[in-house]
Order: C-alpha cells, then sequence, then structure tokens
C-alpha cells in the first residue's frame, strides 16, 4: 500500500516531520508520503475533515503540533490511556474506522531527557516548566510519572494552574503547581535540577527570541532541555550553556516521538538511525 500520512499544525514551515517520515519509509522499502496540512487555530472544520479522511481510509495516520494538541483531543473517537492523562495528543491513527488520539510526546521526551542529560535524570528532583500547552502537558506528566515535582510558569497563570490540577488528577502524588512569572526570581532560589522550555519561543523564523527574561539570573546545578529544535543551537540553549549549565535541544525527542508514531501507524519497527540522518542532513527545498 501507498502510505498517506501528514502533520497538522500552524504554521508549520519549520517542520522537519515530512524530512525524517519520508526517510522512515524509503528506508523500509515503503511507498508513500507525509505531508503538511497548515490549519488555522480557529479552523476546527479543517479538523474535522482530516479526521473524516482518516476515517474512510484516505490517510492512514497524522501528527499534531502546536496549537491544536489539546482541540484534536476532544475531536478523535478515542485515546490512549497516556493521551486520555495528558489531555492532549500528538498522534492519530485508526483502528477499525475510528480514530484514535495517542501522544507519543511523553514517551519521546523523556527516552531522549535521560540519554541527553543522565547526571539531570539520575533520580528524581524538582523541575521548572516554561508553558502550559499541549507539549507542556506532555513533559509534566513524563515527569510526575517518574515521581518529579514540578512547577509550571505561563504568561497566562490559569492556563498552568488548569494544567497542574488535570494532571494532579492522573498522576500520584500530586506535585505539579503554577508559578506566577513574577515571582519566578524569588522561587529560583530552591535552585531547580531541570528547566523544560515547551513554548515555541525561539523557533525559526524568530531565532533569536528566548523565553528566558535576560535580567533573570539563571540557577546553579541545573540542567536545560529545550524543545525547540530549529534552529541549532536555540537562543535559549545559548544562553544556559553561556551560564555554565548543560543544555540541550529537542532534536532527540523529535526522532523518538516520530520513530513511535510512525510504529503506531504503520505496525513496523520505524528505523531510528535513518530519522536521525535525515533529521541532521543539510535543509532541502521540499521539506
Amino acid at each position: 500500500m501507498a502510505w498517506a500520512l501528514g502533520l497538522i499544525g500552524y504554521p508549520l514551515g519549520h517542520s522537519l516531520s515530512p524530512r525524517l517520515h519520508r526517510a522512515a519509509l524509503a528506508a523500509l522499502g515503503q511507498t508513500g508520503d507525509y505531508r503538511l496540512y497548515e490549519v488555522p487555530p480557529e479552523d476546527e472544520d479543517a479538523l474535522r475533515r482530516l479526521m473524516d479522511a482518516l476515517r474512510q481510509g484516505t490517510l492512514h495516520g497524522l501528527n499534531v503540533t502546536i496549537p491544536h494538541k489539546q482541540r484534536a483531543a476532544a475531536l478523535v473517537d478515542a485515546l490512549t490511556p497516556t493521551a486520555q492523562a495528558i489531555g492532549a495528543v500528538n498522534t492519530l491513527f485508526v483502528r477499525e474506522s475510528r480514530v484514535w488520539g495517542d501522544n507519543t510526546d511523553a514517551p519521546g521526551f523523556w527516552a531522549d531527557l535521560r540519554v541527553q542529560l543522565p547526571k539531570a535524570t539520575a533520580q528524581p528532583g524538582v523541575a521548572l516548566v516554561l508553558g502550559a500547552g499541549g507539549a507542556a502537558r506532555a513533559v509534566v506528566y513524563a515527569l510526575l510519572s517518574r515521581g518529579w515535582r514540578v512547577r509550571v510558569v505561563a504568561r497566562r497563570p490559569t492556563q498552568a494552574q488548569a494544567l497542574c490540577e488535570h494532571l494532579s488528577a492522573a498522576t500520584a502524588p500530586p506535585f505539579c503547581s503554577p508559578v506566577v512569572w513574577e515571582t519566578l526570581a524569588d522561587w529560583l532560589r530552591e535552585t531547580p535540577d531541570l528547566i523544560v522550555n515547551t513554548t515555541p519561543v525561539g523557533m525559526a523564523p524568530h531565532a533569536e527570541a528566548s523565553p528566558w527574561p535576560a535580567a533573570l539570573p539563571w540557577p546553579r546545578n541545573a540542567a536545560l532541555y529545550d524543545l525547540v529544535y530549529n534552529p541549532r543551537p536555540t537562543a535559549l540553549v545559548r544562553q544556559a550553556r553561556a551560564a555554565g549549565l548543560p543544555a540541550v535541544d529537542g532534536l532527540g525527542m523529535l526522532i523518538e516521538q516520530a520513530a513511535l508514531a510512525f510504529e503506531r501507524w504503520t505496525g513496523l519497527r520505524a528505523p531510528r538511525e535513518a530519522l536521525g540522518q535525515a533529521a541532521t542532513a543539510p535543509p532541502r527545498s521540499d521539506t
């Protein structure tokens, strides 16, 4: 069969996903393509049409990214336990004409975090998560599930509060609490072990932007993980490294979550080496 796969989001000019999944198909001798579906934030009808295409077999699998991860979770026919606990999806697949929502961001994040920052993840600690959207939900869930205490800071405090309330109900014990931006400097005296940026700030084409306020001192003995992977390194990663912190971007998470999604869609073992090579190859105009 010819696989029809794709990515829903807005905007999508930065995405490496087509390059990764096309490489995976080629490495396994599979035919098909992976396309981008730019859906503006307010266009719920377009989301519904794409899900109908999945039910009808016109499409075989979709990824979901900003800003649709939570909205898509409310529109699917069923959720995996992980997606239900998180309240956001990044992968849509079909079983018996029903659209399922899954979240491979959470296991993808944790798998790469352990490889990239082994000292910071040797035992549960305290994490500061920047942002409270769909990606933040996956990150916070992954950390809470492994005994971490998490503080969430977002420009909209009500969003951070809602995230913590939702995930505290899905994990035990409930160690998630919001932090107000204005009090962040005081809270940093607790010295978090890990800082994770889940916002899109710093993503190309706004490569020089950073979610970390310039006047805010970096905590000692912390490590930084930035989910943004384009450009490399991001401004945030450069800031953290200049302050002496070990800091990495989210390219490894992108590869691992893509591999897990590919396996959901096809039932085939994802060729992670091919995915990694595709992710770090020079950019091409069609990707």
